[in-house]
């Protein structure tokens, strides 16, 4: 066994396709740290995704903090900056998209019990402290959440975040027969 080199690393990236690629947006709303920002870019390169929102106070790109987390990530990732957070889900919604929010509700599902209703997913992260806003929350298909043992009842956003894009990844794996 030996390290693959970073040259190596990106030759083996290139060559796969990402299958989030065409169906997952991921929505960042009201997240106030603009490391957590960079580190969700970083995930959301790593996963391929389609590509990332934000919204509310979210900070947005150039910023030396986002990029410092990111390394760079913002640069290679699709975004845009959603003006109204009503707007945008009931347009998401009309081009097919499930929206899900990662949030603990009287409603939610498991994570890893979830099943994909179709390609098409917009998951939603909300607030560091008080997860996703209320005026939100109406525009939810369906709510997930990852399971927890400890004595606090959350991770921080951007872990979060990178779980659940990992969680997706395999449903999609799984929805494509791979």
């Amino acid at each position: 066994m030996k390290k693959l080199t970073t040259k190596e690393i990106l030759q083996q990236n290139l060559q796969r396709t990402p299958p989030l690629k065409d169906h997952f947006i991921l929505w960042l709303h009201d997240i106030r740290s603009l490391h957590n920002v960079g580190a969700t870019f970083r995930s959301a390169d790593a996963f391929g995704i389609k590509e990332l929102w934000l919204s509310g106070f979210t900070p947005t790109p150039p910023r030396p903090e986002i990029t410092k987390t990111a390394i760079g990530a913002e640069e290679n990732v699709a975004w845009k900056q959603i003006e109204s957070p009503t707007d945008a889900a009931v347009s998401i919604k009309s081009e097919g998209y499930q929206i899900i929010g990662l949030e603990q509700t009287t409603t939610s599902t498991l994570l890893h019990e979830y099943k994909l209703p179709s390609k098409k997913i917009c998951l939603v992260l909300g607030n560091e402290v008080t997860g996703i806003g209320d005026d939100l929350i109406p525009h939810l298909d369906a709510s997930v959440e990852i399971p927890q043992f400890g004595m606090k009842h959350s991770l921080n956003v951007s872990v979060a975040g990178g779980v659940a894009l990992y969680a997706f990844f395999e449903k999609f794996e799984e929805f494509n027969g791979n």
